[in-house]
């Protein structure tokens, strides 16, 4: 369904991504991970086609995004890192509006809404300015912003950023369930733990490039690891966070 090939991107003399490549197969969740700086945002962005690439392309269903970028992103169910809403709109109003842009027609858009709003625990503030909001209750809005239009393809940016642990535990099984449902959902997150509960497949990155990209049981026995967190500690830091952990405690300690 989804194709990345030879993504790269440079900033001037600056290589933000390098060489990225991968499928991403109807019914997979795949998880993309890597420390600060490793190129997780340029990929997304690319992928979404905000971002044009400096060399490389996206297919999707084997036709280049950028020869039909809204066509493409009929299909996008997309959860950006940074929930920036227009805070003058209720969110019914911003939903509405993000329904109409998409071409849902009216009945089919408010039977959606109302119903994702009450399972969402958003009714009761649907009409409030989203400038009241909290982070998390933006965060809500985005992700049924993203599923109203039953898109085949979804990308979530660190979707669980600043919700409550049972919202977090909702949109955890509903990544499970999109992907059981035969959707293709690309999940970049810097929570391991989540990663692991939720991905059928890795795509680890280091630097822009592509250190790792395999189902996930495969790349922990590659490195002969049962975790995902020692894996990926293993395979991109070149730390010891334990010796680091105890390092700080010392010179707290200190007197």
């Amino acid at each position: 369904m989804l194709q990345a090939y030879g993504l790269t991107k440079s900033y001037a003399s600056v290589i933000a991504v390098k060489d990225v490549s991968f499928t991403l197969a109807p019914g997979q969740v795949l998880g993309c991970l890597g420390p600060n700086g490793s190129g997780k945002s340029t990929t997304v962005k690319m992928l979404t086609g905000l971002l044009e690439p400096t060399r490389g392309k996206v297919l999707f269903n084997g036709e280049d995004i950028h020869d039909d970028l809204r066509g493409y992103r009929k299909q996008l169910g997309y959860v950006p890192e940074e929930p920036n809403l227009y805070p003058y709109l209720s969110g019914h109003e911003y939903l509405e509006m993000i329904g109409l842009l998409r071409g849902i027609p009216h009945p089919k858009l408010r039977k959606k809404m109302n119903a994702l709003l009450h399972l969402f625990l958003l009714d009761t503030s649907r009409h409030a300015s989203m400038a009241s909001y909290s982070k998390g209750m933006r965060q809500r809005i985005l992700l049924i912003a993203a599923l109203m239009d039953d898109p085949k393809l979804l990308i979530f940016d660190e979707p669980l950023s600043g919700l409550d642990v049972t919202t977090a535990l909702i949109v955890k099984n509903l990544i499970r369930g999109l992907g059981e449902q035969g959707r293709a959902v690309f999940y970049c997150s810097h929570v391991l733990e989540v990663v692991e509960q939720v991905c059928s497949h890795l795509l680890i990155l280091r630097k822009g490039t592509v250190l790792a990209c395999d189902s996930s049981e495969t790349i922990r026995r590659k490195v002969e690891y049962g975790s995902l967190e020692t894996a990926f500690l293993q395979m991109v830091e070149e730390v010891d966070p334990h010796q680091i952990a105890r390092d700080v405690i010392t010179v707290v300690e200190e007197q």
